[in-house]
């Protein structure tokens, strides 16, 4: 923090792929600030349902009451990833915390209370809340708050942890660790989940999802079929915090009053959740992968990519490229880009200079970021790639 000028980076507009900050300096935004939005920035068709929605229903809590927005999205998630019901939350951190304790009160509601413990992939990140902490593998963002971690085993013996009679649930991301650097896990390492088993499947698409790897769900690209499902991020375009949580009808009906007084019912909410707002940009957002097209343009950009990475994959100072559709990773070498002073990684230093050059990216350790908007054009994706070349030569 002592490092940071907030004056560098201080963003006052936005439009389709750009970022403008204070000073007037136009940039495009090369990791979609995050990777939350999906269509451009301000895209007309959100801003408008926003505005829409505000003069008739800004909130009303969805504690013992509903909405209708909130009812219509709910019933085109399910649609869109093949499960039966919704659960609202605020961000993804907070969809992955409900997953958690639904999958544990799930085993208590249908009489196996001791299965209590999770299982996630190496190199996970699910979150910064405690259990997504818990259920996440990078040292970096867990280990100075381990004394509030919950233990968790990993799937380095995946047979063996799913025939445990105390495992709940098995956490996955879906073909990419977006926090691990952009690692790419191959469909067939999640085989293992796709036949009979006795642990849920929670799917986390928090960051793969609406559109980044290709399919609407990441998920859709394996034979999995999930119990759960977390998504976020890029779910109203990237304008407004929304979150939900999607399960079969088996998971939720575990969770409906049986008549023997013992009581089923799930305990948790969230002040915003279902928020009509942010459900109508989430509606708009969803609409417009028909109107627009959006996953034949990621297509075409994928297929552009291969094109154009070719110089950065011939370079001594790239040691690897690792990408899904439009969610790419460049792994620098370090040893070829020394550091120059203490506050600065080589990929800070680049992604500065790219900065200034009129592209903007966070690096994730000794990782340069590509994961633009689904809008980006070919000529944007030819300049950010020109641009880092130039930049490492």
């Amino acid at each position: 923090m002592s490092s940071f000028d907030p004056s560098a980076r201080t963003f006052v507009r936005a439009h389709g792929t750009r970022l403008i900050d204070a000073s007037g300096h136009e940039t495009f935004d090369a990791i979609s600030s995050v990777w939350t939005t999906i269509h451009g920035h301000s895209h007309p068709a959100i801003v408008d349902a926003i505005e829409r929605q505000a003069r008739t229903l800004d909130h009303a809590t969805a504690l013992g009451a509903a909405n209708d927005v909130a009812e219509a999205l709910a019933s085109e998630l399910c649609a869109a990833t093949g499960l039966a019901r919704a659960f609202f939350s605020s961000d993804g951190a907070s969809a992955v915390e409900a997953a958690l304790k639904m999958a544990v009160q799930f085993w208590q509601n249908v009489g196996e209370p001791q299965r209590t413990r999770f299982v996630h992939l190496r190199s996970s990140y699910h979150g910064d809340t405690i259990g997504a902490m818990s259920v996440s593998d990078i040292s970096l963002f867990r280990d100075r708050f381990g004394a509030l971690c919950f233990a968790t085993l990993d799937d380095a013996n995946l047979a063996e942890v799913l025939a445990d009679p105390t495992v709940a649930a098995v956490i996955v991301e879906p073909l990419v660790q977006a926090a691990a650097g952009m690692q790419v896990v191959p469909p067939h390492a999640y085989d293992a989940l796709c036949g009979k088993r006795a642990p849920l499947l929670i799917v986390d698409e928090i960051a793969t999802g609406f559109g980044r790897t290709g399919t609407l769900f990441a998920f859709a690209a394996t034979a999995m079929k999930p119990d759960i499902v977390c998504i976020g991020k890029g779910i109203t375009g990237g304008t407004l915090a929304l979150s939900a949580t999607l399960t079969t009808q088996r998971v939720y009906d575990a969770f409906l009053d049986d008549g023997s007084g013992s009581p089923r019912h799930f305990f948790h909410g969230h002040s915003y959740a279902a928020n009509p707002i942010a459900c109508a940009a989430a509606r708009a957002s969803l609409a417009l992968f028909t109107t627009e097209s959006t996953l034949a343009k990621v297509a075409l950009r994928s297929a552009d990519l291969d094109d154009l990475l070719v110089p950065l994959k011939n370079d001594p100072r790239v040691r690897a490229i690792r990408r899904v559709g439009l969610m790419c990773g460049i792994e620098l070498s370090g040893e070829s880009l020394p550091p120059a002073g203490r506050s600065r990684t080589p990929a800070w230093r680049i992604a500065d200079r790219l900065y200034e050059r009129g592209h903007f990216t966070r690096p994730i350790g000794n990782v340069i970021q590509l994961v633009p908007p689904l809008c980006v054009t070919r000529a944007e994706l030819a300049a950010f790639v020109e641009t880092l070349h130039e930049t490492l030569a």
